[in-house]
């Protein structure tokens, strides 16, 4: 039976965009046609590939292409920052330029998510002023710039860029997320007054309420996104969740919570933390059981849990949720699981346990964070441990050396032991480190 036809190459490409998995068997076709002689299939390809999660392929597959275009080098340079790979991306931007191809506008847009990616600030202005000289001043590019300056902590820069383009929704977005994360939540809120919020606004505006407890500004945006008809998305609706559980108001967040279409894994979390953070323990375990029977807990879910069993003096319930995230549901506890249930015994006097804990971990070295250490150092300091006290003072030195709070912690240790020239030796380390400043480093060359 003679063999059917492979399918046209305009077929192939439109597979291999709707079903970027079928990469490799798609490979083997267009290989067979000698189709990827041009750059155009070999090209989608390779996109292919980077949207499968296969950077190596896309890689090996630019590197054998004989014949390659501005379209192609941008296509890697995109599959090296999708996937966390700005070195990689700016190595492509150099090779890009040696093999005498101008950049694009779409070349510097994704070169300024590597350098924001990598909060590498001197990279980017080399960036910027590519831009400029090629006068790419869309608003997508400026867009990409105040992502750039807003992820370096460069407020200033980014303001001059969105102050005259303050019309434009995805511009917004930028400028006031990047507010918020630099904890400018005066010009967030300011902001907010002068433009017709959406959804990411509201969220970010949502999230600037909870960082400053604004529960005032928070009953207002709520407002605002139930006269817009928002108050049905999932996202803002976990926002709002998260504001008024920083805000003191349970009951309200619960409100939000149960009137929710649409629940994911962040909606059940946030409402048992905020449980966890209001001491109400009870509340935040009959939840996770409902949780269970609705969607499978994750990492961030078990936090939330243990930490409201340590504040709830919960400690057989915290035990057996750190056991049964392991055995059921396969997470590795991490060391901030760990630091918490430490705490958890150090606070319910269970000092023996606590140190048992600490010694396991301490036996693998890559468990051992400087979290545990002050957890277990804390744990000491409530029940009077003077002896392991020291030896987890001496732990944390070594491994969190550098940490200002840490050594306040341990000077606040031997002081409550009456170490006291141990306790003014440890001052004074403090105050030699708080006069030094850390220099900021880039990972992005740009040649």
């Amino acid at each position: 039976m003679p063999r059917a036809p492979p399918p046209p190459l305009s077929a192939l490409l439109r597979r291999l965009s709707s079903h970027p998995s079928h990469s490799s068997a798609i490979h083997a076709t267009l290989l067979k046609s000698s189709s990827l002689s041009s750059p155009i299939p070999a090209t989608a390809l390779l996109t292919a590939y980077a949207k499968a999660g296969l950077p190596g392929a896309a890689s090996r597959l630019f590197d054998e292409m004989p014949a390659r275009d501005a379209v192609a080098w941008n296509a890697l340079i995109a599959c090296q920052v999708r996937h966390s790979r700005p070195a990689a991306a700016a190595e492509a931007f150099r090779g890009m330029a040696a093999a005498g191809f101008a950049p694009t506008a779409a070349t510097l847009c994704t070169m300024l998510k590597a350098c924001a990616y990598s909060r590498a600030i001197r990279p980017g202005r080399q960036v910027h002023a590519l831009t400029l000289l090629a006068c790419h001043d869309d608003v997508i590019m400026k867009t990409a710039l105040v992502d750039l300056y807003m992820s370096c902590g460069c407020v200033d820069d980014a303001n001059r860029l969105f102050i005259h383009h303050m019309e434009d929704a995805a511009l917004c977005n930028a400028f006031l997320s990047g507010c918020v994360e630099n904890g400018h939540f005066l010009e967030a809120f300011l902001m907010l007054g002068g433009i017709e919020p959406n959804r990411i606004a509201l969220t970010c505006a949502l999230s600037a309420c909870s960082a400053t407890a604004n529960l005032a500004y928070g009953l207002q945006v709520h407002c605002k996104a139930l006269r817009c008809g928002f108050d049905s998305e999932t996202i803002l609706c976990n926002a709002l969740i998260d504001m008024y559980a920083k805000c003191g108001r349970t009951v309200a967040a619960r409100v939000v919570f149960d009137r929710m279409i649409g629940r994911n894994v962040l909606s059940w979390s946030s409402m048992i933390d905020g449980y966890s953070r209001h001491g109400h323990g009870r509340e935040a375990l009959d939840l996770f059981e409902r949780m269970e029977k609705a969607v499978s807990p994750n990492a961030i879910t078990f936090l939330a849990v243990l930490s409201a069993c340590g504040h709830s003096g919960l400690v057989d319930q915290g035990r057996a949720k750190l056991h049964l995230m392991k055995t059921k549901y396969a997470i590795d506890p991490g060391p901030e699981h760990y630091a918490c249930f430490i705490d958890m015994l150090g606070r319910a006097g269970q000092i023996d346990e606590a140190w048992d804990l600490y010694c396991s971990l301490r036996a693998d070295r890559t468990e051992l964070s400087g979290a545990i250490c002050v957890a277990m150092l804390n744990a000491c300091i409530s029940n009077i441990d003077v002896v392991r006290g020291n030896k987890v003072a001496g732990h944390l030195l070594e491994v969190d050396p550098q940490n200002t709070r840490n050594l306040v912690l341990i000077s606040n240790f031997h002081a409550a032991a009456r170490q006291w020239s141990v306790s003014d030796e440890s001052r004074k380390v403090i105050m030699k480190k708080g006069l030094k400043k850390e220099a900021a480093s880039s990972h992005v060359s740009m040649g």
